[in-house]
């Protein structure tokens, strides 16, 4: 597709990326030359330097004959307007950036009015993304396949467990669960697995798995986290109030240090079920009176990555709870990984994130078969997720009588209201959905599974 973004901020620069990587034509609008400069320089764009709420400069860019327009600039005022010039000479599909709650709330109105195909809170995202990671407390990280039907789940397998050197085969039989193995991560090296590869302790295994079966499942495994019921947050900003309304929600303890005055005024007013704490979070001995030795979950949540990581690090000291920690900039990725500071939270990668599956979405009415898609593992691995809408070369056979490509693995099939977790004697069908988990890069078609 013909995609022009508008913005080359962080989260302008990775859609750039990523999407030029699945084969779209990019191009990159920004006033800024010296971003577009080092954009050009490590990407296979086009871009335009200029106003991109200019109906020139979007004539220039190539508006005319674009499928998408992504405005991510750092102004919701300008992203909107972006969209609505789009919409209205080029007549095509329109993402807008929004992070004023005020806007955001109004996302109905704007779609209406503007035209708008989608609007993305990066903010309002990363706090979904949080607050289900403290819905299971055992998990690393939680991604939500048919729509929301089948999770995939990141877990890390503890000394003693159960599972501790089996063979995925035995594994299948001995824990009777409607689950399957589809990735491992072992010392940085990535397996898409077969019956004889082995589980070990330390490992961090992606199960796809429906979200009822998860708690039980974790316990028969040996993976034992008890329900987490107060939550520290460091930081109030937007994410920090997006999460915490949520969890009010749901009725947990929540606990905002934050050191701007002001802020923790605005919060106690938007937040009354929450406890709101004027403090520098760098005090050690704040953190102490204020229970971080005791929290359940702990979330670093600053404006600064150093500050969070050093946080998360003491909260690991201290205590047992379950770590998130947002990091903006991952430049040692080696080096963080390594870190006892739980689970990263990018917000401009989850903002990415987000913007892609819409695309993969929108591929659909072009011909394409991929519903979602979801990069793991520092992109080494894609979980794809396929609506199958007519039979081929694929279908009405046996998965055992199929060729697949190698480190392809078919880990669901989606049947009306069954999940199968699929076996060698079952088959694809007409209708079915889906998921596949391989370290092959661009799949677009179901018939590309096979070898």
């Amino acid at each position: 597709m013909n995609i022009i973004i508008v913005g080359c901020g962080k989260v302008g620069y990775t859609l750039a990326e990523q999407l030029n990587e699945e084969g779209h034509d990019i191009t990159l609008i920004d006033t800024n030359e010296s971003k577009l400069d080092k954009a050009l320089s490590e990407l296979d764009i086009q871009a335009i330097a200029g106003n991109g709420t200019t109906f020139k400069t979007q004539l220039e860019a190539g508006i005319k004959d674009s499928d998408l327009l992504i405005a991510v600039t750092g102004k919701d005022e300008i992203n909107l307007l972006c969209c609505l010039i789009a919409k209205k000479s080029g007549n095509c599909n329109t993402i807008a950036r929004v992070r004023n709650p005020e806007y955001f709330e109004e996302t109905d109105y704007l779609r209406e009015e503007l035209g708008l195909s989608m609007a993305i809170n990066p903010e309002y995202a990363c706090a979904e993304s949080i607050a289900q990671l403290i819905e299971v407390p055992s998990a690393l990280d939680i991604t939500s396949f048919a729509k929301g039907r089948v999770n995939m789940i990141q877990v890390q397998i503890p000394e003693g467990s159960p599972i501790h050197h089996l063979t995925v085969h035995e594994y299948a039989s001995k824990i009777h669960s409607n689950t399957l193995i589809c990735a491992i991560e072992r010392e940085h090296e990535v397996l898409i697995p077969d019956g004889n590869t082995l589980i070990c302790a330390g490992d961090n295994l992606y199960i796809i798995i429906p979200p009822a079966e998860i708690h039980h499942f974790l316990t028969k495994i040996g993976i034992k986290a008890k329900p987490i019921k107060s939550v520290m947050i460091i930081g109030g900003g937007m994410i920090a109030y997006y999460l915490a309304s949520k969890l009010n929600s749901a009725h947990l303890q929540v606990k905002i240090i934050e050191q701007n005055f002001e802020h923790c005024q605005r919060l106690s007013e938007l937040l009354p079920h929450t406890m709101i704490i004027n403090g520098d979070a760098s005090d050690r001995q704040l953190l102490l009176e204020e229970g971080i030795d005791d929290t359940d979950a702990f979330i670093a949540l600053t404006n600064l990555d150093e500050e969070n990581l050093v946080l998360s690090l003491f909260a690991n000291k201290v205590g047992k709870a379950k770590k998130v920690t947002k990091v903006d900039r991952v430049s040692f990725e080696e080096v963080v990984d390594e870190l006892p500071i739980g689970t990263i939270a990018c917000p401009k990668n989850i903002t990415a994130k987000s913007i892609i599956q819409y695309v993969r979405a929108l591929q659909n009415s072009f011909g394409s078969n991929i519903e979602t898609l979801y990069r793991m593992l520092d992109d080494r691995v894609e979980a794809l997720e396929f609506r199958i809408r007519q039979d081929s070369k694929v279908t009405n056979t046996p998965l055992m009588q199929l060729q697949l490509k190698k480190n392809l693995l078919i880990c669901g099939i989606i049947r009306g209201k069954n999940i199968i977790t699929p076996s060698g004697k079952d088959e694809i069908l007409n209708g079915d959905t889906v998921i596949v988990v391989t370290t092959n890069k661009g799949l677009t078609d179901i018939k590309d599974i096979l070898a």
